[in-house]
């Protein structure tokens, strides 16, 4: 099962996309602010991170800026509902997969989700593949 880390800080929107998440067979754990969010980066490997901007503690650039500088390999949906973000993001291209303005509808999320794993699944298993044929060189 696939784990994802949804750092949002608004539980209502959070408890709507975990129990989504959950439902579409996905783990999902809540980190209500982004130092909480690197926390569980820290602690746990996650699959997918669903990354709110306007996050308490540390903002969602500042997450970002931080899972770059760690070198953390993580796929990355960013959410958020600041107009101004949209223009930021192209500084983060390298590590965020995704943007979705808010409001989103879910199965536009579920979507992207799919997309990030299955793109990210894939990558992971050419780069297996390759790494199994050398071993016979």
């Amino acid at each position: 099962m696939r784990s994802i880390l949804i750092a949002e800080d608004e539980s209502r929107i959070a408890a709507f996309l975990e129990k989504g998440l959950q439902q579409n067979g996905y783990r999902p754990k809540i980190a209500a602010d982004g130092a909480q969010a690197l926390q569980y980066l820290d602690l746990e490997n996650f699959d997918l991170l669903i990354l709110d901007i306007g996050l308490p503690i540390l903002d969602g650039w500042e997450v970002l800026k931080q899972l770059r500088d760690r070198k953390k390999s993580v796929s990355v949906i960013l959410i958020t509902a600041c107009d101004e973000a949209r223009e930021k993001v192209p500084e983060f291209s390298d590590i965020v997969d995704d943007f979705l303005p808010k409001p989103f509808r879910f199965k536009h999320l579920l979507a992207s989700v799919r997309h990030c794993l299955t793109t990210k699944h894939e990558l992971v298993e050419r780069l297996s593949h390759k790494v199994h044929q050398l071993q016979y060189f």
